[in-house]
């Protein structure tokens, strides 16, 4: 009678840790397949706002651009013989170059040309120098080992520089921002440091600030890559990023 006890004891101590096992297994399953369909949204949504902003830059510099152009050289072919009248020619030219001037540079935030024609370093180094013309952040780019990376991953990499400058100019009111690249056993190694006043991380992830951090999360899982940040009040912020070259 004990022995029969014991078997169904035994019996059903099994079929409870079998269930607690299934248990488990289906809510690991359920995360994953969660995470990668979240992943999966994500990547989709930036992949149709690149896209987007693609679209955009193409029909500023097709359309827009050369539009603006044969306005502004009927404007400069007009003869007029009062002195007022060309006086509000020449203004109505001087506005139109400004408008010119800014929808290229809308053009180049949108979809840098350089980054089509000369690869991720060059629109890096372009972008940066664009940069420390309007403000005083002293920007360093440290290369210390050539990579060449997926086409379609450069304009990710290309956002996160992007995102991090602009973090730093916005948010850390650093005086340099040093940046490095390398590659080591097939993957892009990434560092950037700035000197500024640091942030709490838990507490910028849940304001604006935090918007910026999620924007280089994204890419980074997209990337199938690692971000790590280190950033603390007064001890300025370290960004180290690792994203697989193929």
């Amino acid at each position: 009678m004990e022995n029969k006890l014991l078997d169904i004891t035994l019996l059903f101590s099994l079929i409870i840790a079998i269930i607690i096992v299934y248990f488990f297994v289906s809510i690991i399953r359920y995360h994953r397949r969660y995470m990668r369909l979240q992943r999966e949204k994500i990547f989709a949504e930036i992949t149709i706002r690149e896209n987007e902003r693609k679209r955009i830059a193409g029909d500023l510099h097709d359309s827009m651009g050369p539009l603006l152009s044969a306005v502004k050289l009927n404007i400069s072919n007009v003869e007029v013989e009062q002195r007022e009248d060309r006086e509000v020619l020449e203004k109505t030219a001087g506005y139109l170059d400004e408008i010119i001037g800014s929808m290229r540079r809308i053009s180049h935030d949108l979809l840098p040309n350089t980054l089509e024609r000369r690869g991720l370093l060059e629109a890096i180094r372009e972008f940066i120098n664009q940069v420390s013309v309007k403000n005083s952040l002293n920007i360093q780019l440290y290369v210390v080992k050539d990579f060449q990376v997926a086409k379609e991953k450069e304009i990710h990499i290309f956002r996160m520089i992007q995102e991090i400058i602009h973090n730093t100019i916005k948010h850390a009111h650093a005086g340099n921002l040093q940046i490095g690249f390398s590659e080591e056993e097939g993957h892009i190694l990434f560092l950037a440091k700035d000197d500024g006043r640091g942030f709490d991380k838990e507490k910028a992830l849940s304001g604006s600030h935090g918007l910026g951090l999620r924007s280089l999360e994204s890419r980074c899982e997209i990337l199938n890559g690692i971000l790590s940040l280190e950033s603390k009040p007064g001890s300025g912020t370290n960004y180290f990023i690792k994203i697989p070259v193929g």
